[in-house]
């Protein structure tokens, strides 16, 4: 498959058979419950929300809770419908058909994470549209075949809305196809509760972790395309665990992942030192 990157994982389990500890996840707020719902009632659900503030990692607890194998699309301008429907291929002088991604879950009764989904060719909304509503059937072109989803099937698509403005948008007639849930950075405690589930930063660092982000935060004025997300205060407590100096850590896992610019990144540098 050439552009998207496809990821695939099910349940694991253990030589006793017993199903090993869910991925590690904070609810901040229902989207737990929100999550569950949708799946029971068959309903597609779109993520929305800055980068690096949980949305994947919701899907892969939810999947792994619910006992759902999943598959993960990371879709780009270059993602088209062949992609993830399938296509045909030669193998020892024969041509053979081989199902995408989309087409696997489907069949599998999976749960198909399309990630960054505003990011896909519009050929790729025009196949999904089928998959949100109640046919439920995925029709593949080129194989002249109609699936219909298995009952399990789930279908989960997120987009970054402030990334996405001026350059691509979904549709109103895209977006009322699904349930919607909105994700923001969490609160203070939350944000430190989480550096502490995911890292074995000790609670001061993360509060200082946690401060710093707010700060960050604060100043749009200075043009960042993107506030410090959650993500990138793991990274910084990773290194700072691993023994890295913590300003060091931050200007390399925080400050360089936000700017190329010289004279922002010397402003937030100030900011750092000012916490650390």
């Amino acid at each position: 498959m050439r552009p998207s990157a496809i990821l695939e994982t099910a349940p694991k389990l253990s030589d006793n058979h017993a199903v090993d500890p869910l991925p590690w996840y904070r609810p901040i707020g229902n989207e737990c419950e929100i999550f569950r719902h949708a799946y029971q009632e068959r309903v597609p659900l779109l993520l929305k929300g800055p980068t690096g503030c949980g949305k994947s990692r919701l899907v892969e607890y939810m999947a792994a809770k619910l006992g759902r194998p999943l598959v993960t699309v990371a879709c780009h301008d270059e993602t088209s419908a062949t992609d993830l429907t399938g296509r045909y291929l030669i193998e020892g002088g024969d041509t053979v058909w081989q199902d995408g991604p989309v087409a696997r879950a489907v069949r599998q009764g999976a749960i198909l994470y399309l990630d960054e989904f505003a990011e896909a060719r519009s050929d790729v909304v025009v196949v999904i549209h089928p998959l949100t509503d109640h046919r439920r059937t995925l029709y593949i072109e080129r194989h002249d075949e109609e699936i219909a989803a298995a009952n399990e099937f789930m279908l989960v698509v997120s987009f970054n809305p402030g990334y996405q403005r001026g350059l691509k948008e979904l549709k109103p007639s895209t977006r009322q196809r699904f349930l919607a849930l909105s994700f923001g950075y969490p609160p203070a405690a939350v944000e430190e509760e989480i550096l502490l589930g995911e890292t074995p930063v000790d609670r001061a660092t993360a509060r200082k972790l946690v401060a710093l982000a707010a700060r960050l935060r604060e100043i749009e004025r200075l043009g960042l395309a993107e506030m410090p997300s959650t993500r990138l205060l793991v990274n910084a407590a990773h290194l700072i665990h691993a023994g890295l100096l913590p300003r060091a850590a931050c200007n390399t896992a925080i400050v360089e992942s936000l700017t190329d610019d010289i004279e922002i990144g010397n402003g937030l540098r100030d900011l750092v030192a000012l916490v650390f």
